[in-house]
């Protein structure tokens, strides 16, 4: 076997690799006599044919054959012996040769990377309590999953919830199919498009308005994205909110049996510590991949880019088969996910390196500590612990969660970090 590998670009190479003539024939005569001992053929008995019969009849499958299994196993022998590591799977390409079979393989290597600039990252850490206030404000959002409603004779407010129908008007054609029943909207929830719930504010029962809105650029419906629409509305019922008192009755609801309200601070306040440590370190581990991705250079392999945008395209695509729709209408086009594509790519490959240099290892003490912290807001945690040990597609996630963590901090170690000292809302409601 003769290789030679030409360097077409920073991470492309060309392998041209080619096998003699007699080494081939080799090998088509041993599938020929294979061949030769299972073939029928009218007027020879089983086992009995004529080689040079088989050779005319079989010849030219036996040399396809052999041909693919060569390139199966010469092209993983020349990749180790030139110490290459391709990055996804290579194009093969027979090449027309009076000297024996030839075949080149196009293919991107990983690439080489350096980790010296982690030295000079910056990462910010952000510092937060869980307050009295913040205590109080959890218990007010657990009010308002258990608020009640109840008829007004008011004009509508902010926080209220009204029933109406509607009718719909885009580019003069109605889109609502007629008119919407009595349809329920909570005025402050910001579930309708952007200006819709406002313009509900101030109106009483059998009131009719006509409102004025815009879609946004990002609607669902590529038809009336970004377009501006008129609803023709009408006030069938308002009603206003009221929040239950925190009593004995309220804190058992939410499980806690003693019924009392210290204790059930207490509990909200350990969960609230909890959720708050997971929130904490997922910030510092995304700020310490802002910083990784922003300060180590790393060449990025065009084939694995293009595998991660069809697997962040795979759910949209799977979404529309389940509705039945055409994935035509729904694709989104591939440009739009490139660049989270390129960042995955890019970080994947450099924790790798992290990983690797320092031989960081997922400790099975390691895994079962980050499993059991996962269990531990079940009700039932032993049964959650036996589900991740049960199946090990679940398992090597954690396992890879674990090598993630002890990389984040390996450069956590090398970077200078920074404390940003914020509130408990900002953190667990940063879109807020």
């Amino acid at each position: 076997m003769q290789v030679s590998v030409e360097k077409t670009s920073e991470l492309s190479r060309k392998m041209t690799i080619k096998i003699p003539e007699d080494a081939v024939q080799v090998k088509v005569e041993e599938r020929l006599k294979t061949i030769a001992r299972d073939v029928k053929i009218d007027g020879f008995r089983a086992g009995k044919v004529p080689q040079k019969v088989v050779k005319k009849m079989y010849g030219g499958r036996a040399r396809e054959e052999v041909t693919g299994d060569m390139i199966q196993t010469n092209y993983f022998k020349a990749l180790q012996d030139n110490d290459l590591r391709p990055a996804g799977y290579p194009q093969i390409e027979p090449v027309q040769s009076d000297e024996g079979f030839e075949f080149v393989a196009t293919f991107e290597v990983y690439p080489e990377l350096t980790l010296d600039s982690v030295d000079n990252i910056e990462v910010s850490k952000a510092v937060t309590t869980v307050d009295a206030a913040d205590i109080d404000a959890m218990i007010l959002k657990l009010r308002e999953q258990r608020k009640e409603w109840s008829a007004s004779e008011s004009d509508s407010a902010d926080g209220d919830q009204v029933t109406i129908k509607f009718s719909g008007v885009c580019d003069g054609e109605n889109f609502t199919d007629g008119t919407v029943e009595d349809f329920l909207v909570e005025i402050g929830s910001k579930r309708m498009i952007p200006g819709f719930e406002e313009q509900l504010i101030g109106l009483s029962v059998g009131a009719t308005k006509t409102l004025e809105v815009t879609f946004p650029e990002e609607y669902t419906n590529k038809e009336l994205s970004g377009k501006p629409a008129t609803f023709e509305v009408e006030v069938l019922k308002v009603e206003s909110a009221s929040l239950p008192e925190v009593d004995v009755e309220f804190i058992k609801a939410y499980g806690m049996e003693s019924g009392d309200e210290a204790e059930f601070r207490a509990d909200i306040e350990k969960n609230m510590q909890r959720e708050l440590a997971v929130a904490l370190k997922n910030r510092l581990k995304n700020s310490v991949m802002d910083a990784l991705y922003a300060n180590v250079e790393v060449a990025l392999p065009t084939t694995m880019v293009d595998q991660e945008v069809e697997a962040l395209m795979k759910p949209y695509i799977e979404n529309a088969k389940k509705q039945n729709l055409d994935i035509n209408d729904v694709k989104p086009a591939a440009a739009n996910f490139e660049e989270q594509a390129k960042r995955r790519v890019g970080l994947g490959l450099i924790l790798a390196e992290v990983i690797q240099k320092n031989e960081i290892k997922a400790e099975s003490s390691a895994v079962k500590e980050v499993i059991d912290g996962l269990a531990e807001s079940y009700e039932k945690p032993e049964e959650v612990v036996s589900w991740y040990y049960g199946d090990e597609k679940r398992l090597a996630e954690v396992e890879q969660m674990v090598l993630e963590d002890a990389a984040v901090d390996w450069v956590l170690t090398k970077a200078t970090v920074a404390e940003e000292t914020l509130s408990f809302s900002s953190v667990m409601e940063p879109s807020a």
